[in-house]
């Protein structure tokens, strides 16, 4: 973001396409395919009017948008959050068709949000705010059409919610959503997904650079689902988690921290900040700290222009959703820092949300060791044929990751006849 009166100069979604459009002449994908993917093929805007608590009525602006889906129904996340705006959704829907293109899963990108603050609201009311999102958006859904999952400032009871207000109109469907609690056909494994993908790309990077896990410091910003489960895993693999952060500050301790001693402070603190051993950091320091691995879990556009020269770390793995602006980018390449795109390494949650579709057709639910079998397989195969194909093509990680993907949704489009 720009200070003083100025805009920011690139959007989310202007900035999803810069990457899609180079890919593109890369691969001098026709004109035509190129047409269909610069917007979106539906968007839907919807009023969603809730009571709240005091009996005032409040009336939030809510979205889902259909990006494209030649490879499957549409499959992306619900965010609440007050910046979930139309460009932010379409942007994050942008992403989610190239993500689970990249991962070879059957599905299409799909996005929903509301401008909303989960934080300063009550159960209740978010129970009524998602149910009414949910009525509004449902002649959209289904089972083989659009099926959500959680996202920033959702999680499984919010899902529950979504499946029990969908199945209120058109029956009893588990299969709507993914992300749910296990008792009401939820996946063992999801909540853990995404930040374990995070780390088993962490592992593989630092096997192909030949160093031992302990040897590699890990900063992540971000204490959420996916940061917690990143540093979580990450430490069970050996890597010195170094440093942590939330929205309320962060905490840095260079021989590296006690995750599980600082979870249990978490739990009672409700934030990182505070825990010893271990000295205070802010997010933006954190962001700047020497170590060898930088994780942005958090949200998006964290690294910019204005910090990306001060970027201490050799890789930056993006757990967020484009964490790392266009501008950014340049930087950190022309100073030969690695960035691995998110598209692949947050994309362990979308994985698994694909098992637990899957297991919900079926009507059959596997055992946790599978699940985690299954993801690691995945996550590892992709990892390999991206930095195969960046090594062959000269690219950097994120564009052999665009080129993977765009590939394969063309080939889709074409051969469905959309072109």
């Amino acid at each position: 973001m720009t200070s003083g009166s100025e805009t920011r100069a690139v959007s989310p979604t202007e900035s999803v396409l810069q990457s899609v459009l180079a890919s593109a002449e890369r691969l001098r994908t026709s004109p035509e395919v190129v047409d269909l993917l610069r917007t979106s093929w539906r968007e839907v805007r919807a009023q969603v009017p809730v009571r709240m608590d005091d009996r005032s009525l409040r009336i939030f602006e809510g979205y889902r948008v259909q990006h494209n889906g030649a490879r499957g129904p549409y499959k992306g996340g619900v965010r609440f959050h007050p910046q979930a705006d139309l460009d932010e959704v379409r942007a994050l829907a942008m992403l989610m068709t190239y993500k689970c293109a990249l991962m070879d899963l059957p599905f299409g990108g799909a996005k929903g949000g509301v401008m909303c603050d989960p934080t300063h609201m009550s159960e209740g009311e978010l129970n009524r705010l998602t149910r009414t999102y949910t009525q509004h958006i449902g002649m959209v859904l289904g089972v083989n059409r659009d099926i959500p999952a959680p996202d920033m400032g959702t999680n499984q009871q919010t899902m529950a919610w979504m499946m029990d207000a969908y199945g209120a109109r058109y029956g009893y469907t588990p299969g709507i959503v993914t992300g749910k609690p296990v008792e009401l056909g939820g996946s063992f494994g999801r909540d853990q997904a995404t930040g374990r993908g995070v780390a088993i790309c962490m592992r593989e990077i630092a096997r192909r650079e030949g160093v031992a896990t302990h040897e590699v410091r890990v900063a992540i910003q971000g204490y959420g689902n996916v940061g917690s489960w990143t540093a979580r895993v990450a430490s069970e693999m050996g890597f010195r988690v170094v440093a942590v952060s939330d929205v309320k500050g962060g905490v840095w301790n260079r021989e590296g921290l006690d995750i599980a001693a600082l979870d249990r402070w978490f739990s009672v603190a409700g934030s990182v900040a505070g825990f010893e051993p271990a000295d205070p950091i802010t997010n933006e320091q954190l962001l700047e700290l020497e170590c060898d691995y930088l994780v942005p879990a958090a949200i998006g556009e964290v690294i910019t222009a204005e910090n990306a020269g001060r970027i201490a770390a050799r890789v930056v793995v993006e757990a967020a959703n484009h964490p790392v602006t266009p501008e950014a980018d340049a930087i950190l390449r022309r100073r030969k820092v690695l960035v691995l795109p998110d598209i692949l390494a947050n994309a362990g949650g979308v994985t698994v949300s694909y098992f637990e579709w899957t297991q919900n057709i079926q009507q059959f639910r596997w055992p946790l060791e599978r699940v985690l079998a299954e993801l690691e397989n995945r996550m590892v195969a992709v990892f390999r044929e991206l930095m195969a194909r960046s090594e062959r093509d000269g690219t950097e990680p994120r564009d052999a990751a665009f080129d993977i993907a765009l590939e394969r949704v063309a080939r889709a489009i074409q051969l469905r006849g959309f072109v």
